[in-house]
C-alpha cells in the first residue's frame, strides 16, 4: 500500500476517534477512508470495526474516570449490544445498505431538527424522565435496535445512542455520551467477533489504525468532559448534518 494512503488512513482514524468521542460517527471519516484502499465492502467495514473498539474503549475508561455511567442501562444493554451487533454484521453480507441508507436519512433528519428546535435537550438531566419502563425501552433501543444497525451498516451508531439516552432518559450529552461508549464497546465487539471468523478483518492495517484512533478518543473524551454540553451539541449538529449530506450524495449522486 503506497505511504501517502497509509498517512490518510492514520489521519482519518484520529480524526474519527475524536468525534466518535464526543457525539459519535466517526464512520463518517473512518469508513471512507478505508473503502479509498479498494477493500471491499464488508473487508472494509470489519477493519474499521478493529480500529474503533480500541478508540471507543480508550473513551469510555476516560468518561468513566470523570463522569457517572448510567449502569443500570449500559451493563445490560452492552451485553445485548455484542449478540445483536454480531447478528447485524452476519447479514451485512446479504442485506444491501441501498436499503437502509433512505430510512437512516430520515432518521438523521428527524434528529437534527429536534436538536435544533429544542436547544434545551441534552442541556441539564431531566430527573423525571427515568421511570423503570422508560429504562427498558432504552436498554431495548440501545442493545437491540441501534446495535443491530452498528453491525449490518455503522456509521452514526453513537450519535443514535446519545439521541436516544437524551430522549428517552433526560440524560445531558456528557452523561449520555459516557454511557453510549459502553454500549458502542459492545457493539463493536460483538460485529468484530463476528467479522473476524468470517476472515474478513485486515488485521494490520486497523491495529495501526487503532493506535490514531486511540489518541483522537483521548483528546475528544477530554475536550467533552471540559467544554461540557454545549460543545457536544453543536459538534453533535455538525455530525448529523454532514452524515446527511454523505448520505445523500451516496444515495442520488
Amino acid at each position: 500500500m503506497p505511504l501517502e494512503l497509509i498517512f490518510v488512513l492514520l489521519i482519518a482514524a484520529a480524526a474519527a476517534g475524536w468525534v466518535d468521542a464526543v457525539v459519535g460517527g466517526g464512520g463518517l471519516l473512518q469508513l471512507p477512508a478505508v473503502l479509498m484502499t479498494g477493500m471491499p465492502t464488508v473487508e472494509a467495514m470489519a477493519t474499521n470495526k478493529l480500529s474503533s473498539v480500541f478508540g471507543t474503549t480508550s473513551a469510555a475508561v476516560a468518561y468513566a474516570r470523570s463522569t457517572k455511567v448510567d449502569r443500570e442501562v449500559a451493563v445490560p444493554g452492552a451485553v445485548l449490544a455484542v449478540v445483536c451487533a454480531g447478528l447485524g454484521a452476519w447479514a451485512a453480507a446479504s442485506i444491501s445498505a441501498e436499503v437502509l441508507r433512505p430510512a437512516v436519512m430520515v432518521v438523521l433528519l428527524a434528529v437534527a431538527a429536534f436538536v435544533t428546535l429544542r436547544p434545551s435537550m441534552g442541556a441539564v438531566p431531566v430527573p423525571h424522565l427515568r421511570t423503570r419502563p422508560r429504562v427498558a425501552v432504552a436498554v431495548a433501543t440501545a442493545g437491540v435496535g441501534i446495535a443491530f444497525y452498528d453491525g449490518i451498516m455503522g456509521p452514526g451508531t453513537g450519535t443514535f445512542l446519545i439521541i436516544a439516552f437524551t430522549t428517552i432518559l433526560g440524560l445531558d450529552f456528557v452523561a449520555a455520551s459516557a454511557s453510549a461508549k459502553i454500549i458502542n464497546i459492545g457493539t463493536n465487539v460483538g460485529a468484530l467477533v463476528v467479522f473476524g471468523l468470517q476472515g474478513h478483518v485486515q488485521w494490520g492495517i486497523g491495529l495501526g489504525m487503532a493506535v490514531c484512533n486511540v489518541a483522537g478518543a483521548q483528546l475528544g473524551a477530554r475536550m467533552a468532559l471540559r467544554k461540557g454540553t454545549s460543545f457536544v451539541r453543536i459538534v453533535l449538529l455538525c455530525v448529523v448534518v454532514a452524515m446527511v449530506v454523505r448520505m445523500g450524495w451516496q444515495q442520488f449522486g
